[in-house]
């Protein structure tokens, strides 16, 4: 046999021995967030995997061993939906101290929950998605955000393969546990609030208070509801929360350098950056002129695909359009209903579309403004680019603050948007210092091992080829919460004080009564 045909021989032999059922389960409906699953669902099929992937976004010309079951039409989808006169609305309970911030973090659950229930009470009906759970699998990748109805339906249809998580930003409040990773809220903010890791003592309480309050109300209001839609049709499970323990590996869509140190387990991998393409698409011809046109460059300015920018009040978009038209630099605004080529006012060019991410690579764009959604801010750190950060809800506050503390960024209130504010942040983005702390915090950014691909590939194949042989997870995950915080050692170790306290003071009463007695006998 000749070396070639040996080595061809080889190569199939190694390649399907290799090859892996991976299944896909994505039921939310924001497009951000299947942007950046979809990458890695690619490479999977592209290096010989069989995949399946259920979801509200089927991928467009998908590889030949990718089939797809479509969630389309169970829910609408989060697609510039947000109007933003819901926070011209002002709410009395947020101007409480501590708990009016509490009750603005924990505001976002109701929401999260509605959809959650929505889209688990119509998924577990779905036919196909049920005749493709009794397949066999080797590994099961999900997303990790505001449902596991996934999970609960894995255990009915006794999918027995190792259950992977993949989150499109930081942890979620109830993500920590999964794993057994850290997430002492004395210093790792919940992706709720708007702390850094150096909180003050109200900072800490607050913070405290939300990681509390928000896994009470994912186990209440979102699970166990979960649990009753799948009993109802398919028999006794487990209680979702239970079923959550089982995890093999999960994958953040994050970066320490941007969203800061946190502790970790060895099967908790972040791959921020995982949905950025290596290849850059050619720009608009009307945005490339309007761009080399520029003498003192150009910024960008987006709200990201969840808010609708043409619902912006009419004083606040005056603020915006006065405060930019001062600029030297041009200005690209993604604004819905703009004309085909883009509206020009002045130095800003308002389109419908950006391809963002191009933008933020040219040479000419100079800064970003932005709602501290994690996908555009991990857009512009890779770029080298700095932010002007205007968060609304969600994780955005979060994202503001760990930009900011990181150096890149500057962020404004919303409710307090002014002129004044904005430019004097824009100003300051705008300088030297800033935009050095971006190109720097860039070249930190892309210093790693490996792609946040190509990671995520290693890890989830390990995961393949040992399942439960190889745990990643510590067992924390599996003690209840006051052996987790000590408290029944804390109680022992004060019951044991106050019982050598008490046993000394015993004595000393004894000693001083034997000495007042023999002090009164030799009186006498």
């Amino acid at each position: 046999m000749s070396p070639i045909l040996y080595c061809i021989l080889q190569f199939l032999f190694i390649y399907n021995v290799n090859t892996a059922n991976i299944l896909g389960l994505f039921p939310h409906t924001g497009k951000s967030h299947h942007m950046v699953f979809e990458p890695l669902l690619r490479r999977f099929a592209e290096r010989g995997h069989n995949v399946t992937v259920a979801s509200f976004f089927p991928m467009e010309n998908p590889p030949e061993n990718y089939d797809q079951i479509s969630f389309l039409g169970l829910a609408e989808l989060r697609l510039e939906s947000l109007d933003l006169e819901i926070f011209e609305r002002t709410n009395l309970l947020n101007k409480i101290p501590i708990i009016g911030n509490v009750a603005k973090a924990l505001s976002a659950i109701p929401s999260l929950a509605k959809s959650a229930l929505d889209v688990c009470e119509r998924v577990v009906k779905h036919q196909e998605l049920s005749q493709a759970l009794k397949n066999k699998y080797d590994a099961v990748i999900t997303e990790n955000f505001n449902s596991d109805c996934m999970l609960g339906l894995l255990y009915a249809y006794e999918v027995d393969a190792p259950v992977i998580s993949i989150l499109s930003g930081t942890p979620m409040p109830w993500t920590a546990q999964r794993i057994g990773a850290d997430d002492n809220p004395a210093h790792v903010p919940v992706i709720l609030s708007k702390f850094t890791s150096r909180m003050s003592f109200t900072e800490r309480l607050e913070n405290a208070l939300i990681n509390l309050l928000s896994k009470y109300l994912f186990y209440h209001e979102i699970q166990t509801k979960e649990r009753a839609f799948i009993e109802k049709r398919l028999g006794k499970i487990p209680h979702p929360h239970d079923l959550s323990k089982n995890m093999s590996l999960i994958l953040l869509n994050s970066f320490h350098p941007l969203n800061g140190v946190k502790p970790s387990v060895p099967g908790m991998i972040e791959v921020g950056g995982i949905h950025l393409a290596a290849e850059r698409k050619p720009l608009p011809t009307f945005i490339e002129k309007f761009i080399n046109e520029s003498e003192h460059g150009v910024i960008v300015f987006s709200f990201g695909s969840h808010i609708k920018t043409k619902t912006l009040p009419k004083y606040k978009e005056e603020i915006f359009l006065r405060a930019l038209s001062k600029t030297k630099q041009r200005v690209i605004w993604k604004f819905e209903e703009s004309d085909e080529e883009g509206t020009l006012i002045g130095n800003i060019l308002r389109v419908n579309w950006i391809p963002q991410y191009e933008l933020l690579n040219h040479d000419k764009v100079v800064a970003f403004i932005c709602h501290g959604g994690l996908l555009g801010m991990t857009e512009a750190v890779s770029s080298g680019k700095p932010m002007l950060v205007l968060p609304f809800f969600g994780d955005q506050f979060t994202n503001a603050a760990a930009a900011s503390e990181a150096g890149i960024a500057r962020v404004v209130s919303y409710n307090d948007l002014s002129e004044e504010t904005f430019t004097d942040a824009l100003n300051e983005v705008l300088g030297a210092k800033t935009r050095e702390t971006a190109q720097r915090l860039s070249k930190i950014w892309k210093d790693r091992e490996s792609s946040p691909l190509d990671t995520a590939v290693f890890w989830t194949e390990r995961v393949i080829r040992w399942g439960k042989a190889a745990p990643l997870h510590s067992t924390s995950r599996d003690l209840p919460f006051y052996q987790l915080a000590l408290l029944d050692v804390a109680a022992a170790v004060i019951v044991v004080t106050i019982l050598f306290i008490t046993a000394i003071c015993y004595i000393l009463v004894k000693i001083l009564r034997v000495i007042t007695k023999s002090s009164k006998e030799k009186i006498h």
